[in-house]
């Protein structure tokens, strides 16, 4: 195939030849084990809204940055709340987040479907986005400028093939259903439905499939840790089932990704957990009257804490509530910053803990020390 010229000829799915080896099917009780471990470290947690306000913060974060949209997890946790006064990349990827939250919320009233994708691509981008209409898309290599891909062109002949891809989700249960991810995500990429953000936007469909599939609860996988890290490799891999139908390394490769990172993430599901316990008995032990279940839930709904976030949550008005916090503070769990006219309270250890590779939490007393 000319790369210079539309992939008109994109094949349909399902692919030719067979795709449950016995290694790939090997492979994949791997992974539905390591996803059903993380199943179940989710449902481990005292506050369940620490997942979706944390862990699609940090997939949103690498998805991006793929792009070569760099931000970092304390701006995206800064500016959770306030978008609009964040830089540029930041916004970006704020919208990546919102977009993960809306389509798993899609879900309960349409299954995954082309109609998904333009709805996620849409927030992604912040304006309007459909199946592309006109001709002029291709993919570049970064270093050389050098074109390696042309995706097909037309309307119609997108919709078609996004039709193909629609129904190989939802009709080809015979195939497990990780495969059928690793094969839906290659044919979206190929696709390449929009004119820009198909790369972000079919890295959400990879957690809502998960998710549809009812291999997990909520999206909370975050994947694109593992492609960040293996980027070349990720690209070479989907070239190849393009030039070779290379289809058994791709699935493979894709496989491993899942395994890897539902281990990693269950690993840093637990060290929240174990951070959130040292945080609630280092506060009951030093400010007794100020403890409560509900105060440390507060402070770990994500890093930042605003003294409007204890009054919602009906634990104190606001007087109250900001003493609350400045007792956090002078026990070494918060650090009190501004921003414009506002305070917000840092709780550092829990952003050091999303932020770093390591999921060892730090000790409360150390900090506590350390600031003596």
């Amino acid at each position: 195939m000319d790369p210079k010229q539309p992939f008109n000829e994109l094949p349909t799915l399902p692919p030719p030849g067979d795709l449950e080896t016995r290694d790939l099917l090997k492979a994949c009780i791997e992974a539905h084990k390591a996803l059903a471990s993380l199943r179940q470290a989710t449902g481990h947690l005292p506050n369940p809204a620490v997942l979706i306000n944390t862990i699609p913060v940090l997939e949103a974060q690498a998805s991006s940055e793929i792009e070569n949209i760099v931000t970092t997890t304390d701006s995206l946790f800064r500016f959770a709340s306030h978008a609009e006064a964040a830089d540029p990349a930041t916004k970006e990827a704020l919208r990546y987040r919102t977009a993960l939250q809306e389509g798993f919320q899609s879900l309960r009233q349409r299954p995954l479907c082309t109609g998904t994708a333009e709805a996620v691509c849409t927030r992604i981008k912040g304006v309007q986005m459909q199946v592309r209409r006109v001709p002029g898309t291709a993919l570049a290599n970064q270093q050389t400028g050098e074109v390696i891909y042309t995706p097909p062109v037309g309307e119609a002949l997108l919709r078609e093939k996004l039709a193909n891809w629609e129904r190989f989700i939802h009709d080809c249960r015979d195939i497990d259903p990780l495969i059928r991810m690793a094969v839906a995500h290659y044919q979206f990429e190929a696709i390449h439905p929009f004119t820009d953000g198909n790369g972000r936007t079919g890295r959400v469909l990879n957690l809502l499939m998960l998710v549809e599939q009812d291999l997990l609860d909520q999206p909370v996988l975050y994947l694109s840790r593992y492609i960040i890290e293996r980027k070349a490799d990720y690209y070479r891999l989907l070239l190849e089932v393009t030039r070779e139908g290379n289809w058994v390394e791709w699935v493979a490769w894709m496989l491993d990704a899942i395994t890897d990172t539902a281990r990693w993430t269950g690993a840093k599901i637990d060290a929240i957990r174990r951070l959130h316990e040292a945080a609630a008995e280092w506060i009951r032990a030093e400010r007794p009257k100020v403890y409560s279940r509900e105060l440390v839930d507060v402070i770990f709904n994500q890093p930042y804490c605003r003294i409007q976030n204890v009054v919602e949550m009906g634990i104190a008005k606001r007087e109250t509530a900001a003493r609350y916090l400045r007792e956090l503070v002078d026990i070494g769990v918060l650090q009190e910053q501004r921003m414009g006219k506002e305070k917000l309270f840092l709780h550092p250890a829990y952003l050091r803990l999303l932020s770093d590779g390591s999921h060892a939490p730090q000790q409360y007393r150390h900090l506590q020390e350390r600031k003596h």
